[in-house]
């Protein structure tokens, strides 16, 4: 795992705000944090959705660089995918917004 990313670029903090923007997103973090990295279907269970479902909010978590992932092959050979919380902050303050925004890039309408 990386050092904890505590995202002062603008880009990168508006991507990790815009993922922690949905309850299922934040329940997925919730489940990862405490109960450590997890594969998919199990995953699906705990948090109460769908598989399909969970690898489109997983896909928006790891873009957020908010979590990791893993593919391991399980003693009957079946490919899983293993996901987990990296280690990160996100400090919202007035510096830490002005020193953010003054790090955007120029597309910023998305």
């Amino acid at each position: 795992m990386k050092d904890e990313n505590t995202y002062t670029n603008g880009d990168q903090l508006l991507a990790a705000l815009a993922a922690l923007a949905n309850p299922h997103r934040l329940r997925i973090i919730a489940a990862l944090a405490s109960g450590g990295r997890n594969y998919v279907s199990q995953l699906a269970r705990e948090v109460g959705i769908s598989r399909p479902l969970l690898q489109l909010h997983l896909q928006k978590l790891a873009e957020a660089g908010l979590v990791a992932s893993q593919l391991e092959l399980s003693q009957d050979g079946k490919a899983l995918n293993y996901y987990q919380v990296t280690s990160f902050a996100v400090e919202l303050t007035p510096a830490t917004i002005a020193q953010a925004a003054a790090s955007l890039s120029t597309n910023t309408d998305s």
